[in-house]
C-alpha cells in the first residue's frame, strides 16, 4: 500500500500569523509539492488570493483550494472531506498537504475527520501546528485585535453558539503538537520564555514550542512530525463536545517583509559525527535522554551498527526516536552522522560529548 500523504493543520487566531507562515514554507518547500486547503468566506477571504497570486513555483494555482462556504470544523462532511479526497485522488497527488482553518475553528472536529473510511487509509495528519500571537498572548489577549475577532463572529449568519475566546484559545492548544510563539521579536527575551514555559504547561506532554519571527521556521521543524494525531484523540479533548461554533477567519500580517530578510536566525543546524554503535537501542534510548536535557527540536542521520552491514536511519521528533535499517552501507564509510536542529543557542560541545559517548 502506497505510503499515506502527510496533513499538516495549521490554527491560530485572526492576525497570529497563520499566512504569513504558509507563505514562508512556500517560498522554501525545496522543490516539494505542498497542496493548500484554505478556510475563507464571508467578505475576509482573501488569504487564498494572497497565496495563489504570490507566484511560487511549487505551488500551482490548482494547488490552492479554498472552503468558502462557512467554518471547516462545521462544514467536515460537506466541504472539507469531498475537497481532501479530490486532491488525493489526482494523478499527481501532492506530496504533502497543508490545512489553513479559519481563525475560530476547533481543530478537533477537523483532525476526527482523517478518521473517516473515505480518507484514513489514504492521508495522515502529520501534525497540528497552533501559531500564537506572542505579544498579545504575553499581555494577556488572544489576539492582537479582539474587536477583529468578534467581528469575524458577526459576519457569520449560521453561528448559533458564542465559545468564549479563552475556551477556543486552550482548544487550539491543546490540540496542537506543536506551539510557534509568533512575533517573538517583540518580546524581551525573558518575557518570551516565561511566555513559552505557561504555553507548555497547557499543552500535552512532548508539545514543542518554538519563537518565530514572521513565521519564519524551517520545513524541517514545521512538516515531518509524524504525529498521526487522528489515532490519539483522547488526549487532545475539547472544552465541547457537541458540534462547535462557524465562523470565518483570514489571517493577518499581510505586510510580507519577505521572511528571508531575518530567516532562519532563531534556528540552528550541525553535524554530529562518531564511530559505529554497538547497541541501537540502547543509542536509541542515549538520543532521546540528549534531546531532553538539550531542548534539540530535530534529530535525523543514520549510524553504523558493529557487525551490520545495513545503515541505520535514525529520526527523532523531540524525544520520540525512530530507527530502522535502511540499505547497505556500500563503499561509503562507516560513520556515525547526525543533524541536529534546534532553536539558537545550543550548546554543541555538550549535544556532541553527549552523542559520542
Amino acid at each position: 500500500m502506497p505510503a499515506k500523504i502527510p496533513a499538516t493543520v495549521v490554527t491560530g487566531f485572526l492576525g497570529a500569523g497563520k499566512t504569513t507562515l504558509i507563505r514562508h514554507m512556500l517560498e522554501n518547500a525545496g522543490g516539494r509539492r505542498i497542496a493548500l486547503i484554505i478556510n475563507e468566506f464571508g467578505d475576509l477571504g482573501v488569504d487564498g488570493g494572497i497565496l495563489k497570486g504570490c507566484g511560487i513555483d511549487n505551488c500551482p494555482e490548482e494547488d490552492v483550494m479554498e472552503l468558502s462556504n462557512g467554518c471547516i470544523c462545521c462544514t467536515v462532511a460537506d466541504d472539507f472531506i469531498p475537497t481532501l479526497q479530490k486532491l488525493i485522488d489526482r494523478d499527481n497527488p501532492p506530496d504533502h498537504i497543508v490545512i489553513e482553518t479559519s481563525g475560530l475553528a476547533l481543530p478537533q472536529p477537523l483532525v476526527r475527520a482523517f478518521s473517516w473510511p473515505e480518507i484514513s487509509t489514504r492521508v495522515t495528519v502529520d501534525g497540528v501546528v497552533t501559531v500564537v500571537d506572542g505579544k498579545a498572548v504575553a499581555e494577556g489577549r488572544f489576539a492582537h485585535d479582539v474587536a477583529a475577532v468578534d467581528a469575524q463572529r458577526a459576519q457569520d449568519d449560521n453561528l448559533d453558539h458564542e465559545t468564549p475566546l479563552s475556551e477556543l484559545f486552550e482548544d487550539q492548544v491543546t490540540c496542537a503538537d506543536m506551539i510557534v510563539v509568533n512575533k517573538s521579536d517583540l518580546l524581551e527575551p525573558s518575557e518570551a520564555e516565561a511566555l513559552g514555559t505557561r504555553l507548555q504547561a497547557k499543552a500535552r506532554d512532548g508539545v514543542q514550542v518554538v519563537r518565530a519571527t514572521m513565521g519564519a521556521l524551517p520545513l524541517d521543524v514545521l512538516l515531518g512530525q509524524g504525529a498521526g494525531a487522528e489515532t490519539d484523540m483522547d488526549a487532545r479533548h475539547e472544552h465541547h463536545h457537541h458540534h462547535h461554533d462557524d465562523h470565518h477567519d483570514h489571517d493577518d500580517d499581510h505586510h510580507h517583509d519577505h521572511a528571508h530578510d531575518h530567516d532562519h536566525d532563531a534556528f540552528e543546524s550541525f553535524i554530529v559525527s562518531r564511530p559505529e554503535i554497538t547497541d541501537p537501542k540502547a543509542f536509541a534510548a542515549q538520543v532521546a535522554d540528549v534531546i531532553r536535557a538539550h531542548d534539540i527540536l530535530r534529530l535525523k542521520g543514520f549510524a553504523a551498527v558493529a557487525g551490520k552491514p545495513m545503515r541505520l536511519t535514525i529520526q527523532a521528533v523531540g524525544p520520540r526516536v525512530d530507527t530502522y535499517f535502511d540499505r547497505p552501507f556500500g563503499t561509503e564509510p562507516r560513520d556515525t552522522r547526525l543533524v541536529v536542529i534546534g532553536q539558537t543557542g545550543l550548546d554543541r560541545a555538550a549535544i556532541h560529548a553527549a552523542l559520542s559517548a
